[in-house]
């Protein structure tokens, strides 16, 4: 798989993770259901959701950059370091996901991050 697919592949899925996320803040999916089932309140929930969605609007801004250098045939050791980063982040989101109460979240939120994790690997790769 190219970069490029990869990177095409990444975006799209993390638009829709971010629509996810933004239903919860909303209310429409009960968030009993998210985070391993780990949230005690509103409130806590809407913190945890900023924040999520606040990270994944920063990954796909960085991806987004990434996407317009490979359209260039250029590089950035930082750019890729950050994905890189994100590779570290999602593999280590993938064993949080393994204890999930919920077997939605279980399955679905493991198969997510492990994609992610490969697909920022190739996105990285020389």
């Amino acid at each position: 798989m190219s970069k490029k697919t990869a990177l095409l592949i990444m975006l799209w899925q993390l638009g829709v993770v971010l629509i996810f996320h933004f239903l919860v803040f909303w209310e429409q999916i009960p968030y009993d259901k998210v985070w391993a089932g780990r949230l005690n309140s509103v409130e806590e929930m809407k913190t945890f959701e900023t924040f999520s969605i606040l990270v994944n609007v920063f990954i796909m801004t960085i991806l987004v950059v990434k996407h317009k250098l490979l359209k260039r045939e250029k590089g950035n050791k930082i750019i890729d370091v950050l994905i890189s980063v994100f590779a570290v982040f999602f593999g280590l989101n993938t064993i949080g996901n393994l204890f999930a109460q919920n077997i939605i979240e279980l399955i679905l939120g493991t198969l997510l991050t492990v994609i992610s994790t490969i697909l920022c690997v190739i996105i990285v790769k020389k």
